[in-house]
Formats: structure tokens, C-alpha cells, sequence
């Protein structure tokens, strides 16, 4: 097996400062909504968020990304100003406690990911990649920041799955550049578990080196997922050997950002993932 491709980027993020490189970077999950589907309500008060925020970065996260609306299936849409409500505390808080972490708002809406800018977030994470809100990649491009576009599409209705999800996801960088957004600032998301099935969501997880291949760093979404359960057939809080199972085959196929709930145990699966390919890579040179 050839070590994967590396995708080496620095970014200054207001205060923060942010490296893609030999090293897989975790961005650890922080809900504060009532209603995500493995930890809803947990964090939804400011001071529980912040706890576990600083519990996250100590278990080895790199990024914390805080979401206001659960994309679990089923659940309702959350307005704009419910939204804003949710996260804009939290990210104040986290942004004025440790200016140097790499804040991500996870939101499909442009006046909402504006608005955790302007608080102190640094990361655009847009599940609809820049389909769903003309205005997002106008944003990204007016703050200058990363923006992690993951694959969506509103009807499971492939013709050719894994090219048109590579061509899905092109689409979306189109959408991005056409507005002034830097290539070094856009991250790719495979969109596990979105308008894909159980089958296809293994089926993903073996071609995610042809998405790295794009030429984009690509984040890994799998944590706790459906397709997990169900292959275990274990329930949401007893999966993290599942989760980490993904974590290293992404790890090894050039996957360079994993975003989870279980920060420690998928730090030190992506350290030793990690220090085994920089082995491989030596040696072949």
C-alpha cells in the first residue's frame, strides 16, 4: 500500500493558527442542540458546552466544530434566529476562553455562518456545500476562510455513484471559486450517511482516495453513524471500535481531517495511523 497523498497548508484564522500536513487533525463534535441524534441536549447550556469543549481539546482535538441544528434524518428545520441563538453564545465564549483553537460552525445558512464569524468562529462546515444558500460562498470569500463542502443532493438517484458524488462535490468547488474563494481554503466532506444508504456508505468508504485525488484536503464525517449500528448491530453510545475502524481506513486512503464525538480514542488512532504511514513513506523513498 503507498502512503497517501498529503495536502500541506497553514492557515492564520484570526488569532488561531491551523496546519494540514504529515499529521491527521480531529475535529472534535460539539452539538448545542435538544435533539442530535447521539448527544442531543447534553451541551446545550453554555457552561456544559464549554466543559466539554475544554475536555475535547485535552483528549487531542485540533478544531471544535459547533452545530445549532440536528441533520439527523427527520428532524425538523431550525429557523435562522433559533439557530443563531444556539451557537453565537457558545462561540463567544469558546472564541474569548481560547482564541487559539480553530472554531467551525457547522450550518448550511450564510447569515448564520456571517454571524459565528463575526463572533469568533474561523471555519465555514456547509453540509449542502454552498447549494443550499447562494450567499454562503460569498461569505467564505468576503472572510477569506476555510470552507469544508461536503456532499449532498437532495434525492438519492445516482447514475454512477461514486462519480457523481466527485462530480457533486466539483460542483460545489465551482460554486466556491466562482465567488473569490481561495482553492488553499476549500476542504471536501464525502457526506457519509447524507442521501446515501447503509450499502452505500461502505461502498464510499472505499474510494475516498479518489476524492482525496481531487486535489482538496478531505474531512471524514463518520462518527457514531447509522451504517455503524447497523453493521454492528450495536447501539449509538457502544460503536467507538466502529468509528475508529473508518478512522484509520480514511487515515490510510489520505483522509486528513476525521470529525467525532470520541475525541481521546480517535486522537491516538489517528497518532498511531499516522506515525505507521510516516514509517511507510520513508521507506519507500
Amino acid at each position: 500500500m503507498l502512503a497517501p497523498t498529503i495536502y500541506e497548508r497553514t492557515y492564520t484564522l484570526n488569532g488561531a493558527s491551523l496546519k494540514l500536513g504529515r499529521n491527521t487533525l480531529i475535529m472534535g463534535i460539539l452539538n448545542v442542540t435538544p435533539d442530535s441524534f447521539s448527544d442531543g441536549g447534553q451541551y446545550s447550556r453554555i457552561d456544559h458546552a464549554v466543559e466539554h469543549a475544554r475536555q475535547m481539546i485535552a483528549d487531542g482535538a485540533h478544531i471544535l466544530d459547533i452545530g445549532g441544528e440536528s441533520t439527523r434524518p427527520g428532524s425538523a428545520p431550525v429557523g435562522q434566529e433559533e439557530e443563531l441563538r444556539r451557537v453565537l453564545p457558545v462561540i463567544e465564549a469558546l472564541h474569548a476562553e481560547m482564541p487559539h483553537i480553530p472554531l467551525s460552525v457547522d450550518t448550511y445558512k450564510a447569515e448564520v455562518a456571517k454571524r459565528a464569524l463575526l463572533a469568533g468562529a474561523h471555519i465555514i462546515n456547509d453540509i449542502w456545500g454552498c447549494k443550499k444558500d447562494a450567499k454562503m460562498a460569498h461569505i467564505a470569500a468576503e472572510f477569506d476562510c476555510p470552507i469544508i463542502l461536503m456532499h449532498n443532493r437532495p434525492e438519492r438517484n445516482y447514475t454512477n455513484y461514486v462519480e457523481d458524488i466527485k462530480q457533486d462535490l466539483l460542483e460545489s468547488v465551482a460554486l466556491a471559486k466562482l465567488t473569490g474563494v481561495q482553492d488553499s481554503h476549500i476542504w471536501l466532506d464525502p457526506g457519509i450517511g447524507f442521501a446515501k444508504n447503509g450499502d452505500d456508505n461502505l461502498r464510499l468508504m472505499h474510494h475516498l482516495d479518489e476524492l482525496v485525488a481531487l486535489g482538496y484536503p478531505v474531512l471524514l464525517g463518520t462518527s457514531r453513524k447509522r451504517f455503524i449500528r447497523d453493521t454492528l448491530q450495536l447501539p449509538v453510545d457502544d460503536v467507538v471500535e466502529g468509528t475508529l475502524a473508518t478512522t484509520t481506513l480514511g487515515i490510510t486512503q489520505g483522509c486528513q481531517i476525521v470529525r467525532v464525538h470520541d475525541v481521546k480514542s480517535n486522537a491516538r488512532t489517528a497518532r498511531m495511523c499516522d506515525a505507521m504511514l510516516s514509517k511507510q513513506a520513508a521507506r519507500s523513498m
